[in-house]
């Protein structure tokens, strides 16, 4: 039985808000139906990047809606109890057991350490703590520290609070590539921030003290951090990139597609009934030859645009010299023996400024490959458009001429 994952959601978001609305609780200033419906709004951004199918999407939207749920009953294990109350809602609706055990495994990796196990586990983890790296998180840094001193009863000093954030901040991090790359910079931004109000003595107290349940923070030399280029952020935007542009030339390639697929039906169609009866109605001799050129030409636009241009396959000694080989990209290398390739990647990786020369040539070729493609299946379906329409048109006009005889 297909399951109307859209109606489901709504249903989901409509018991989630009654739930809030019936356990209130005074205590929690921050872990409230605001703070769900930011996870929320965070784990859709995130999950629509990763384009994910709607079985996976409504998970962790689902996930999303209950991670916080079990705060009101037991606060210290909330994930086992949020994860326990999603799987009764959802068995109460006859959800399957797969989707289940996706939304309890995200809603039990989101517990400090955060564990995820798979990819919709990181884009839960990673929405529950999105507000790291906003501007906002002082102000909802204020709300958490008087929500623990409201909980556990106990009065906490802003230099106490501080410096648990800061060691906390510093041991955690992102586990997709959309948010360390969106976020990252913002977040340590935040922890600059933080160790600013605080004085020398504290600042050397905190970061060699080691938070409980997180890994040892590493103290770090300040200046040649600023010194050293962000190598991992570097990374990861070349890599989120290059993702980006794979999915547009799918997209194009899917586009291009249809329009042959459409148009190949018009033409064997045209062929097969409209050319048989034209010796007996001349009148549809323009309108049909209209219509066949243009399908005719949208075929061969769309597979303009999806055909494939090889290059010649190697390169020469001089071109790695020169630095201007991009190794990455098949076309030229598939010639070459795989010894001459080998000494050629080596080299590159040896080299930071010819590596990032070389990723920064595969997006450039990549776009403009893609520029090429969006360029020709535009003008394909702008063909295609006008031209129906200058088809339609002409068997109108053939058929009211052909009325008046």
């Amino acid at each position: 039985m297909l399951m109307n994952y859209k109606k489901l959601l709504e249903d989901v978001e409509k018991h989630v808000v009654g739930y809030f609305h019936t356990h209130s609780d005074p205590r929690l200033v921050y872990h409230n139906l605001e703070h769900t419906k930011g996870v929320v709004n965070a784990a859709q951004q995130i999950a629509n990047h990763y384009q994910l199918n709607e079985q996976d999407f409504f998970a962790v939207m689902v996930a999303a809606y209950f991670h916080d749920t079990g705060y009101f009953e037991d606060a210290l294990n909330h994930e086992a109890k949020g994860a326990l109350l999603a799987d009764d809602f959802l068995a109460s609706h006859k959800v399957n057991q797969e989707i289940r055990d996706q939304v309890k495994s995200a809603i039990l990796a989101t517990k400090i350490p955060q564990k995820p196990k798979n990819e919709i586990d990181k884009i839960l983890c990673d929405a529950d703590l999105f507000h790291l790296g906003q501007a906002d998180f002082r102000a909802k840094g204020k709300l958490m520290h008087k929500e623990n001193e409201r909980i556990y009863k106990k009065d906490i000093s802003k230099s106490d609070w501080r410096k648990k954030d800061i060691q906390f901040m510093e041991s955690h991090h992102y586990h997709t590539d959309y948010a360390t790359l969106l976020l990252s910079d913002q977040k340590q931004k935040n922890i600059e921030k933080l160790k600013s109000k605080l004085t020398a003595q504290e600042e050397i107290s905190t970061e060699l003290e080691e938070p409980k349940n997180f890994a040892p923070v590493i103290v770090k030399d300040k200046k040649k951090d600023k010194d050293n280029k962000p190598d991992k952020g570097i990374e990861t935007m070349f890599r989120i990139t290059s993702a980006n542009n794979q999915r547009l030339s799918d997209m194009a390639d899917n586009k291009a597609h249809i329009l042959i697929t459409v148009n190949s039906i018009m033409l064997s169609l045209i062929v097969s009934l409209l050319l048989r009866r034209l010796e007996d109605h001349g009148n549809l001799i323009i309108p049909t030859f209209i219509l066949l050129m243009v399908s005719l030409t949208c075929v061969v636009v769309s597979i303009l645009s999806t055909r494939p241009s090889i290059p010649k396959g190697e390169f020469t000694q001089e071109d790695m010299d020169k630095k201007k080989v991009n190794l990455l990209f098949f076309g030229n290398f598939y010639k070459m023996s795989l010894p001459s390739y080998t000494d050629g990647m080596i080299k590159v990786m040896n080299d930071k400024d010819f590596l990032y020369g070389t990723l920064i040539t595969d997006v450039y070729s990549q776009g403009v490959v893609l520029g090429r493609k969006y360029k020709l299946i535009r003008l394909a379906y702008n063909i295609f458009m006008f031209g129906l329409i200058a088809a339609v048109l002409a068997f109108v006009i053939a058929y009211a001429a052909y009325g008046k005889l």
